[in-house]
């Protein structure tokens, strides 16, 4: 007998009505994307009358989730960069150099006085006045290196020394160059997706290419120009000890210092340390925030590594002037007044507050640890998307239209109730990708049509086994519940591989790949659904009000 017990039909038409729900701003797209927007720029601080009426356009007691619009569809930026990896293995040595230093001081004795040699960018040359003590001194030296932490570096040091005359000269190892390489890459990765992420744009497609690229979509940009001044900016924060200062631009710095200019005072240049004491990377946070005087500022705090070599040195250098760098360029020169142990502190400058604003994003987001070259770039404009959506709501709707006609004519009644299933299926698909935030391509369009094609497959067999049964001559409730039953071996089958399918897709695929596969996935689930529990119970509500003595299918 047909039965269908309460329990499961309030839950299908639950599922059903949930599913419709969370479908439902995309309905409202523009409308629901202002109202999120604008909620979201209430919460940080930006509370005026125009985003409270902004936000006020969706109710807040209905779902907003939408399905996000990939760079095909929304229009956007696209990028491939180049990370100059090299960039590296120059500060590397700058920072390895105090270290250095320290340790051949303690065996003045044997190696005398030390002194940094002009070099290339990648090697430290340091001349010893008694060079009868090399051995020592490369001993001293070698014993710094590290083991290289990677697979492919077992057993290799991170840092190799050797002899020159009267000059020791130390380089990165092969080894640790290629894990810095890779480092480096990563560390570019990541920090870059930190940083669009900071912005609020939706969906970014951010992958590593080859060694040392990185593919850079994001849809809703204005351009590949506003997207570089996002991720361009390197944001390196150093802290150096200041040598002096000039009006000269061609000063001639002291070995192991440089000439930089400064940003708030034109004409003025300061001589400071290569080395710093304390870099962007010890930074746990930095908040935009106003000084005593009320003007903008970036307070910001550093991890127990960085507070520590922060409050030594300003114990040891009271009364002494400390340059906090950002990108080769002084940003504030204070003298330091007093110990601060606490490691965390303000930089002050002539900022606005959007300028504090963007400093602390940027310095949140962390330093990237070398330059990027632009190597390709492209703007897709927003009308070249809508093209495509146009033309992919043509041939949904063209699909769509030819497919219910054909079940409609095909099976009659059992075909419409076919129809009204397939319409709830797109709906639950969309209330799906809504709910897990999924980016809609083009070709995740042609998974949709796809789908479609999926759930009337699903259908046809039901009802192609109906038919079958009531030729037996068996009544209409027993033929319905065979149909179904003895069908259902052969949906899962077809629906079980095709999902298997999209899965190896998603895994493999990379951008519209996965698009396509997601909606194809999400497509299975909601036409097995409709089409073995939907169409069912529609069946079944239609059978027990009628109580028919034939059906026709």
């Amino acid at each position: 007998m047909l039965q269908i017990d309460t329990w499961k039909r309030v839950l299908i038409w639950s599922v059903c009505v949930i599913g419709l729900l969370m479908a439902l701003p995309n309905a409202f797209y523009t409308r629901v994307e202002q109202s999120n927007d604008a909620k979201a720029a209430i919460e940080l601080g930006i509370d005026t009358p125009d985003m409270q009426a902004e936000a006020a356009q969706w109710p807040n007691w209905l779902p907003s989730s939408l399905v996000n619009l990939g760079l095909d569809l929304r229009g956007g930026a696209h990028l491939l960069a180049e990370v100059k990896v090299q960039d590296v293995y120059e500060s590397r040595m700058d920072a390895m150099w105090p270290e250095i230093r320290d340790a051949l001081r303690d065996e003045r004795a044997t190696v005398g006085t030390i002194r940094r040699q002009d070099s290339a960018p990648d090697e430290i040359r340091v001349r010893i006045s008694q060079p009868e003590g090399m051995a020592r001194a490369l001993e001293v030296v070698r014993g710094l290196a590290r083991q290289v932490q990677t697979l492919s570096g077992v057993g290799a040091t991170d840092i190799e020394a050797r002899a020159e005359g009267d000059s020791i000269v130390v380089q990165l190892s092969d080894a640790e160059k290629l894990a810095s390489d890779d480092r480096t890459v990563r560390q570019s990765l990541e920090i870059i997706r930190r940083r669009i992420d900071e912005v609020g744009t939706r969906e970014p497609t951010i992958q590593r290419q080859g060694a040392d690229r990185i593919l850079i979509q994001v849809p809703g940009i204005g351009s590949a120009g506003e997207l570089k001044d996002i991720i361009g900016t390197t944001a390196q924060l150093t802290f150096n000890p200041v040598g002096g200062r000039t009006t000269d631009a061609d000063a001639t710095p002291g070995i192991g210092q440089e000439v930089v200019p400064s940003i708030d005072e034109e004409g003025v240049y300061y001589i400071i340390d290569s080395a710093p004491v304390v870099t962007g990377e010890e930074l746990v946070d930095a908040q935009p925030a106003f000084d005593q005087n009320g003007r903008p500022a970036v307070s910001f705090r550093f991890n127990t590594s960085g507070a520590r070599k922060f409050g030594d040195y300003t114990l040891e250098n009271i009364g002494a002037p400390f340059a906090i760098v950002l990108d080769d360029e002084v940003i504030s020169a204070p003298v330091i007044q007093s110990h601060i142990p606490g490691g965390s502190g303000i930089i002050t400058g002539n900022f606005t507050v959007e300028e504090s604003t963007n400093l602390a994003v940027l310095l949140r987001a962390g330093a990237l640890p070398a330059g990027l070259d632009f190597l390709e770039e492209r703007t897709i404009g927003p009308e070249l998307g809508q093209d495509s959506i146009d033309a992919g709501k043509v041939a949904t709707i063209v699909a769509f239209v030819a497919v219910l006609v054909f079940m409609a004519l095909s099976y009659g009644l059992f075909g419409i109730f076919a129809n009204i299933a397939l319409i709830l299926n797109v709906g639950l698909l969309f209330g799906l990708l809504s709910l897990i935030g999924a980016t809609l391509t083009l070709p995740g369009i042609a998974g949709i049509v796809l789908t479609v094609g999926m759930a009337v497959d699903a259908n046809v067999l039901i009802f192609e086994r109906i038919r079958e049964e009531l030729k037996s001559a068996r009544g209409p409730a027993r033929a319905i519940e065979l149909g179904y039953e003895k069908a259902l071996s052969a949906i899962l089958d077809a629906n079980v591989t095709t999902f298997i399918t999209a899965t190896i897709l998603f895994a493999m695929g990379s951008g519209p790949v996965r698009g396509f596969a997601i909606t194809l996935g999400l497509g299975i689930l909601t036409s097995v659904f409709t089409a073995i529990f939907v169409t069912r119970l529609m069946i079944v509500m239609w059978f027990e009000r009628r109580r028919p003595k034939t059906i026709e299918v």
